[in-house]
């Protein structure tokens, strides 16, 4: 700022006008780091999602105390946080030892507006079923269904819907040639890394102001799914979704579900804690995380965290929670290339 104000003032108006248009160009985050999924029994977790998935621990820690009970708005927080890789991609498995949050409603069905996912790609989607059969699967759709062909962005997509053993919801999926990104087609694994992580929303437009105009993640594609495939994909009868992909430069990316029937799904609790077994978490790295959780607190958004320097936790219009978090040398040895 001493630079411009030395400027003759026409002169330094442009300048800095100029640097606000870059700023205002740039994507408030620059990545997904990590997709965080609650769980009750971490030991119990790791070994479902390592055995039976293909994840490779990266590095599990334990941490307490009050910055920890200031970024999650928990008192008495301790929690352990596994870390795991699939492919080029990351899930965080949260336990929190204390205090316990809440279970998974037992009634919740796929387009309650808590409902969380990740897509795991697979290259064989026989051999995938086959392998979650071995290991005693829990059901989610009835069986992998195909995405029939009408469908220009989602025909020949296999996918299949089950549960981990706190009855988080998880997908494989499988891209016909032609679809996906190219490393989708790879043959050298079963189970290939994370597409994105898929979350029900109410109105597609009001996520998009804050996903996209807010965070700066991109429109990466749509589509509109229907039929019976989609109707025992999701288990929910005369499932008529309207989807939407965005993505930020690198990690999974993010995917909205809106159901334009039935539009009787639950919406998210009003008082979920983070530590709660339904408060899954998308975390995204950002250049300033102080700013941007300025931002979202004059726009109105929702935030958990008290102050803070280098991450926040927040909850966008569907409740659904987020983290972000600026990249350090703490995130290097957790593990993220």
């Amino acid at each position: 700022m001493r630079t411009l104000l030395k400027l003759p003032p026409v002169v330094a108006l442009l300048l800095w006008c100029a640097l606000s248009a870059v700023h205002a160009g740039t994507p408030a985050v620059s990545a997904v780091d990590s997709i965080g999924i609650p769980v009750s029994d971490i030991e119990r977790s790791r070994g479902f999602y390592t055995e039976v998935l293909g994840f490779t621990p990266i590095a599990d820690r334990e941490v307490f105390g009050a910055p920890y009970e200031n970024l999650y708005g928990v008192f008495g927080v301790r929690l352990r946080a596994a870390r795991l890789r699939l492919g080029d991609e990351y899930v965080e498995l949260l336990q929190f030892e204390t205090p316990r949050g809440r279970p998974l409603p037992v009634d919740s069905h796929s387009n309650d507006r808590w409902f969380q996912h990740v897509a795991i790609i697979v290259s064989d989607m026989s051999q995938a079923y086959a392998q979650l059969r071995a290991h005693h699967l829990k059901y989610a759709s009835t069986a992998p269904q195909r995405l029939p062909e009408w469908n220009p962005n989602a025909g020949g997509i296999e996918a299949f819907y089950f549960r981990d053993p706190d009855d988080n919801n998880l997908e494989v999926l499988a891209f016909p040639p032609g679809k996906g990104a190219p490393k989708w087609q790879r043959k050298d694994a079963l189970f290939l890394g994370i597409d994105h992580t898929a979350i029900v929303v109410a109105d597609t437009q009001r996520s998009l102001s804050f996903y996209r105009d807010q965070l700066g993640l991109a429109v990466a594609g749509h589509s509109e799914n229907y039929g019976t495939e989609q109707e025992h994909l999701n288990n929910v009868a005369g499932a008529h979704l309207k989807i939407t992909s965005l993505r930020a430069a690198s990690g999974p990316g993010v995917e909205f579900l809106e159901y334009l029937a039935p539009r009787d799904g639950r919406p998210n609790f009003a008082d979920a804690k983070a530590n709660d077994l339904f408060a899954w978490r998308t975390t995204f790295e950002a250049t300033s995380a102080a700013g941007l959780l300025h931002e979202l607190k004059t726009s109105g958004c929702t935030t958990v965290s008290g102050p803070c320097e280098d991450r926040f936790v927040a909850r966008d219009n569907d409740g659904h929670f987020i983290e972000v978090t600026e990249r350090t040398r703490e995130m290097e040895t957790r593990g993220r290339d």
